[in-house]
């Protein structure tokens, strides 16, 4: 029977991390935790940032934007890739799996270009401080925004659109816990240079445009830092970009050797492994390095927790 694209594959198999049987429990549990640990942390802090009027300035603005988009593509893939580990066989339907592919490349490209606008509001409140209300107003924090949403759609677009005009006839196993775009690459029995070139182009500019931008950001706001004459003032700027940088290294190393490396079976394996960075670690730190250890963060949820507990009371 064939699918909407004249598709001989009207499912696909997702063979997951690993098919060691004495692993799968272990890994059930360990993802299990690293998802729930996402779930109320992502769900904590928009909670927490949307009931405090303190909170409501422009970094915390993208943080709750970056925690929408954590909370919203780690539950793309997680279900399922728990799933896989309890499952004999783990199987989605050629609509969903492209379904898939589409929201967890919207989500992930967003989430680029949300920590790229992160990056220009704290180089923008160590560079500029004294403009900084005037330049990160709200109608500049939600172009921002949008823009990084625009930036999802267009490449969730572009790779899926390619992705629906290729033929998969026999080969129904992707050699991942999700539908990616180089697992289905490998399977396709028609030429794939057009999603290739695609890939490239795309990947490269999601990748390079932020990190460049970023990088930028960043020369500017050390070069601010060196200037500033208090030890103390020194310390904070620095731990206010340590947790930025750390969050944009992990997102973006993980992914680049995901994407930008040739698509072969083995460097596939080696990619498999390092896309849990980006898709299952880091949705579950960005709450903990970006809040928890921020005093405004612990101040608000003390005051939340207080009032929770005199209301126990009554």
């Amino acid at each position: 029977m064939l699918t909407g694209n004249d598709s001989l594959v009207t499912e696909f198999v997702l063979a997951g991390l690993t098919d060691r049987r004495d692993l799968q429990l272990l890994l059930f549990h360990l993802f299990l935790m690293i998802y729930i640990v996402t779930i109320v942390g992502n769900l904590g802090l928009l909670t927490l940032i949307g009931l405090n009027s303190h909170l409501h300035t422009p970094m915390y603005y993208f943080l709750f934007n970056l925690s929408f988009i954590d909370l919203c593509y780690s539950s793309v893939f997680s279900p399922k890739m728990l799933m896989n580990f309890v499952s004999k066989r783990n199987v989605i339907s050629h609509v969903g799996c492209m379904t898939q592919l589409f929201f967890f490349l919207f989500f992930v490209i967003s989430e680029c270009y949300m920590l790229t606008s992160m990056a220009y509001d704290r180089y923008v409140a160590i560079c500029n401080p004294l403009l900084y209300k005037v330049t990160m107003s709200q109608q500049v924090c939600s172009a921002l925004s949008f823009a990084a949403y625009v930036m999802g759609f267009a490449g969730a677009t572009a790779h899926t659109g390619c992705m629906l005009r290729l033929t998969f006839c026999h080969a129904n196993v992707i050699n991942h816990y999700l539908c990616d775009i180089l697992p289905l690459l490998q399977l396709s029995c028609t030429s794939t240079y057009v999603n290739e070139v695609v890939v490239l182009i795309v990947v490269g500019i999601n990748i390079t445009v932020p990190s460049l931008t970023i990088l930028t950001s960043y020369v500017f706001i050390l070069t601010s830092i060196f200037h500033i004459k208090s030890t103390h003032g020194r310390s904070k700027a620095f731990s206010t970009c340590s947790s930025h940088i750390i969050a944009i290294s992990l997102f973006f190393g993980s992914a680049a050797f995901m994407y930008l490396k040739y698509s072969s079976p083995g460097s596939m394996d080696q990619g498999k492994i390092s896309s849990v960075f980006y898709t299952n670690v880091g949705p579950m730190l960005n709450p903990l390095i970006y809040s928890l250890r921020n005093k405004d963060v612990r101040v608000a949820l003390a005051e939340v927790m207080t009032k929770i507990k005199k209301r126990d009371k009554f």
